[in-house]
């Protein structure tokens, strides 16, 4: 028969480390980071590895040492995949050689003392690294893993001073590592709980970092379609100033001509005028999100891409095969962003094509209204297709790999909606699904 207290103790252990198993595993299979994966293992491993050494079940010690030794390689690989910085630090002097070498003294004795206070390997090579890891990389910012290591300094210097080892030992309790693992259990949280703010701030630095790209992008891309539709009004423009110049040289120039060839020259700067107002329209972000209806907002991407579609000799048709003024609810300039991006990428894929055609599609059910671009181009393998979507992936030499992620991000976030693409026999189509306004 087992001892009461023991018995309770060993199992409030059992319960940290299935908590601590199972808070990874799930933040594992949501974030895909290494560290949760390494850590879960490693205390799937401690687990065994003190259901072995409490002796409640017969099992062979040969199974404790080996849990032992893969507890300490996945603690290997956790202290490397949490702290993904440098491990061997560059001295630029002899002061910082010695400063170095003086905290490494601190972190061996540290080491030693956790590891003599608990005997348990797999928590002191984790100490030891993530230790290493923050002396060597101070400057960088380490507070996650800081709170893990200067948690666990104050722990063992205090039990030091207090001799806690004798004092446990001695009042007939052997199995200090379970104290072990509930230090470790509420440290890691805390420092998680740090890790987590941390990575959340590198996201929202991302998501910053591709929306400048983007604007970037866009602020081009507007350039050049204003460059392509001004084209043909500066040539009409530039014959209209020739003949001028020729009936003024030959004394032919008359009132009625000189006022036919005005108001042709004045139909072509309205025409530029407008121009920049659509565009202005178009790239001007609206706030306030409204129902509107779907086929002008097409024709607002369809206007700023027309000068690229002629010169693509791209023959486009947009057929409605529902309402033509059906609605939906969000931001208008957001919807003609998509159309503008999706139609973009069809005529880049078109450029090599004899006869360039693109279908745009408008269907609706009971709850939805569907729209779906496709276009007889180079379309895509199916090996890329999964990746089609992520930022940064791009099949174009001088592309950023944006575009079509950040089509994703404003159909699911801002419009609720999805969109897949789906290759066809000699293409590619893109369908986008939005619940439709009443």
């Amino acid at each position: 028969m087992f001892d009461i207290n023991i018995v309770l103790a060993y199992g409030v252990t059992f319960g940290i480390l299935l908590m601590s198993i199972l808070f990874t595993a799930i933040r594992y299979v949501y974030l895909k980071e290494l560290f949760y994966l390494a850590y879960c293992l490693m205390q799937i491993f401690s687990l065994a590895y003190i259901v072995i050494y409490s002796q409640f079940f017969e099992i062979p010690p040969i199974f404790k040492e080996i849990s032992l030794g893969f507890a300490t390689i996945f603690a290997i690989i956790f202290a490397f995949a949490f702290f993904k910085v440098e491990f061997i630090p560059i001295f630029k002097s002899i002061k910082e050689l010695m400063i170095f070498t003086a905290f490494l003294i601190f972190v061996l004795a540290t080491v030693f003392y956790h590891y003599m206070l608990f005997e348990y390997l797999p928590y002191s090579v984790v100490y030891f690294l993530l230790f290493l890891s923050v002396i060597f990389n101070i400057k960088d910012g380490v507070k996650p893993t800081l709170i893990y290591v200067v948690g666990w300094s104050f722990v063992c210097l205090f039990l030091y001073i207090i001799q806690f080892k004798t004092l446990y030992v001695r009042s007939g309790y052997v199995d200090l590592v379970l104290v072990a693992f509930a230090i470790e259990a509420i440290l890691f949280t805390f420092s998680l709980a740090n890790k987590q703010k941390e990575l959340k701030n590198q996201n929202i630095n991302y998501e910053n970092m591709l929306l400048h790209q983007s604007r970037l992008a866009k602020s081009g891309a507007m350039i050049g379609n204003i460059a392509h539709q001004w084209r043909q009004p500066l040539n009409n423009l530039s014959y209209i100033f020739m003949n001028i110049k020729t009936r003024f040289e030959n004394g032919k120039l008359k009132q009625d001509y000189f006022d036919k060839k005005f108001m042709q020259a004045n139909e072509q700067l309205q025409f530029m005028s407008k121009t920049i107002d659509d565009f202005k329209d178009f790239y001007t972000p609206a706030k306030n999100k409204e129902d509107f209806l779907v086929k002008e907002s097409i024709n607002k991407a369809l206007t700023i891409l027309n000068a690229s579609l002629k010169q693509q000799r791209v023959d486009l048709t947009l057929t409605f095969h529902t309402s033509e003024v059906s609605k939906i609810y969000g931001i208008s300039n957001e919807f003609s962003q998509v159309i503008l991006t999706l139609i973009k990428n069809s005529i880049e894929a078109l450029s090599n094509q004899e006869y360039p055609k693109i279908d745009i599609d408008v269907y609706s059910n009971h709850s939805s209204l569907i729209v779906k671009i496709s276009d007889n181009g180079a379309g895509i393998s199916k090996k890329e297709l999964p990746k089609l979507f992520k930022p940064y992936f791009t099949t174009k030499e001088d592309g950023f790999g944006i575009g079509l992620y950040l089509v994703k991000t404003i159909i699911e976030d801002s419009f609720k909606g999805t969109i897949e693409a789906k290759p066809l026999k000699k293409g590619l189509e893109f369908i986008i699904t939005i619940e439709k306004s009443f």
